[in-house]
């Protein structure tokens, strides 16, 4: 059984929010008049990561821009999960690997949720005051559970790390979609509940990690499993 959790951390691109799909869009918006498509194996090595390093630095300007990020909905079960957890205090954050601006993009209009429920509880991927490499290495989410959260889970090296912060990892429940992240959190000596989309499923990648839990969706979490309060 996993042990009982203490602390979420929470991605946000594609499992929170349902931005994935206004990426794709404005990809293949782009790639149309040459013929092409982005294809999943594609997709699947872009997802999760930084986007300097996914090297698509004309869509960064676009997705600044883009009129579309206003309207992005929470995805379904989102909003339930989130909710229930600030009910009952348990301590969490988000740990994303977009940009800080985008991230404002993204969420202004989801205040309920990302400011009145995390309360500032953010990294982003560009905050350099950590020196942090991207997914799929753990430091954005040992910075968010050590920096934000104030766990004592130690650096980022899990060779680093004293016996008593590895075992303050294991309390902490990482949520994911992407390959790279759920790598990231495994990396991290958490949990993981993996939610990526079906056609991720298919996707060969390198690594040993495997997510501690597959869900279609979140609404199929079932928060006792994972030692958190049941929903009402």
């Amino acid at each position: 059984m996993p042990p009982s959790i203490e602390f979420v951390l929470f991605d946000m691109d594609g499992l929170l929010i349902d931005s994935e799909a206004i990426y794709t869009k404005v990809t293949n918006t782009i790639l149309a008049p040459y013929g092409k498509e982005m294809t999943w194996d594609i997709k699947a090595g872009c997802m999760g990561k930084p986007e300097r390093e996914a090297a698509v630095h004309l869509l960064n300007a676009m997705r600044s821009k883009t009129p579309l990020w206003p309207t992005v909905p929470l995805l379904p079960g989102a909003r339930k999960l989130i909710l229930h957890l600030r009910a009952h205090k348990i301590p969490m954050a988000v740990a994303t690997s977009s940009r800080r601006r985008n991230f404002e993009l993204k969420t202004g209009h989801l205040g309920e949720i990302f400011i009145d429920c995390f309360e500032g509880k953010v990294v982003c991927g560009d905050d350099t005051q950590w020196n942090m490499r991207g997914k799929p290495e753990p430091d954005i989410f040992i910075v968010a559970a050590r920096e934000i959260l104030g766990r004592d889970v130690g650096p980022a090296d899990a060779g680093d790390a004293a016996p008593n912060q590895l075992a303050e990892r294991k309390k902490g429940l990482v949520f994911e979609d992407a390959l790279p992240g759920m790598q990231a959190g495994k990396r991290a000596g958490m949990a993981v509940v993996w939610v990526p989309d079906a056609n991720l499923l298919g996707v060969e990648y390198s690594g040993e990690e495997k997510a501690d839990q597959i869900l279609k969706s979140l609404e199929e979490f079932v928060p006792e499993e994972w030692g958190l309060p049941p929903y009402a």
